[in-house]
């Protein structure tokens, strides 16, 4: 099997060595490969593939940001990660759009290995023909949203606070507005008046908060063309799936990383459908269509059609912008829910139950048939005596809605 490449671009020699001792134990799974400069990078890839290049911001003559673009457009599939420091911010914001990941310089070195492993893993998974052939007839993937991307750089510094974050979020109004407005809605169950991002953050967390500004940001960024699709519905939908998902998981848990990651991966989970109705607008009309003919799931036509489903193209994507992997993963297993690799309660459980139970309680906003819940699955993992009462806990949340 051919090792993956990962390039690693930096002027300094000194970090480009101590890069290399510190991923040694990677070299038995990958080609790493060092260059000195975004010009050298550029002649190292134009002969071979590589499946992640990593390069440091600032650089003399062509910059990291400069060279990260020129690999956006000669190479769009690689996975592109930069190296930051605390004096980058107005130059990263520049990158918006074309870096996938941000990590702080010096990185530790834990956090880089399992950065690059994730990385590599997406990367392969593009490699699926079926999958391929969306992605190339896509002419440009949603880029990361700013407000996101702006969280995402601070929350990598340890020094990051809760007022930070309000403030960047305070920055926006009409997001801020949307932040409250969702904060005291029924779906948060805070049982209380929140009027400030702060008290929001606060409240809810970083992560939280983190992943309702990017489920808003993608849903306002991303206009549906679809003549039978309604994005309404869907924003009502993922929230809904996302606010049940994480009060399953509250049930079941007290791991915060799955609780925080059901609720994300809720909002997100059907993001892939939001890239198809936006970007391939005539071609899901027809998966609508067939759906609505045939009686079979949204998911089914998808396949039928476009030979791969929204499950695989959101992951995709989400992945790419550095989400973590629980979040991924239920995105892309919660129509397959019994191919995950886990015998416990998850974050891709969580939100398989919640997307079910949805359609369950809300027949209305079914297209041709509704995703069912994994019985058989349920059984195996001895969970199968817990649906009801995760039936009341989303009827709840429908009924104060």
């Amino acid at each position: 099997m051919t090792k993956r490449r990962i390039l690693f671009v930096d002027d300094d020699p000194n970090i480009l060595a101590g890069i290399g001792r510190v991923l040694r134990s990677l070299r038995n799974d990958f080609d790493l490969q060092f260059a000195g400069s975004g010009r050298e990078a550029l002649e190292v890839m134009a002969g071979a593939e590589f499946a992640v290049v990593v390069s440091d911001m600032r650089m003399p003559g062509l910059d990291g940001a400069d060279f990260l673009k020129m690999v956006q457009s000669l190479y769009p599939c690689t996975i592109r990660i930069m190296l930051t420091g605390q004096a980058d911010e107005d130059a990263i914001l520049r990158t918006v759009g074309v870096v996938h990941q941000f990590l702080e310089k010096p990185s530790d070195p834990e956090i880089l290995k399992s950065v690059l492993l994730r990385a590599s893993a997406l990367h392969t998974l593009i490699a699926d023909e079926n999958l391929k052939k969306i992605i190339s007839s896509i002419e440009s993937l949603p880029s990361l949203p700013e407000v996101y991307a702006r969280l995402q750089i601070a929350l990598v510094r340890a020094d990051t606070s809760v007022a930070d974050v309000a403030a960047i979020i305070e920055e926006d109004m009409a997001m801020s507005a949307k932040v409250l407005q969702l904060v005291n809605s029924a779906f948060f169950g805070l049982f209380q008046s929140v009027d400030s991002p702060a008290r929001a953050v606060g409240l809810l967390g970083l992560e939280t908060i983190k992943g309702l500004v990017l489920g808003m940001q993608i849903f306002s960024e991303m206009k549906s063309k679809s003549k039978l699709f309604s994005l309404k519905k869907l924003w009502a939908h993922s929230m809904a799936v996302g606010a049940c998902a994480k009060q399953i998981a509250l049930a079941e848990t007290n791991n915060k990383a799955i609780i925080d990651h059901s609720f994300i991966a809720g909002i997100l989970h059907d993001v892939g459908q939001l890239v198809f109705a936006s970007k391939m607008a005539a071609s899901y009309d027809r998966v609508v269509t067939l759906a609505r003919q045939q009686e079979e799931s949204l998911y089914d036509a998808e396949k039928a059609i476009l030979a791969a489903g929204h499950d695989a193209v959101g992951a995709y994507l989400i992945g790419l912008w550095g989400l973590p992997s629980p979040v991924v993963e239920a995105i892309g297993f919660h129509h397959r829910v019994r191919e995950y690799p886990d015998n416990s309660f998850n974050t891709v459980l969580a939100v398989h139950a919640a997307n079910a139970i949805y359609y369950e309680q809300c027949p209305q906003d079914v297209v041709g048939m509704a995703p069912l819940l994994d019985y058989e699955y349920l059984e195996k993992l001895g969970l199968a005596d817990r649906i009801d009462g995760w039936r009341q806990i989303c009827a709840e949340i429908f009924n104060q809605e």
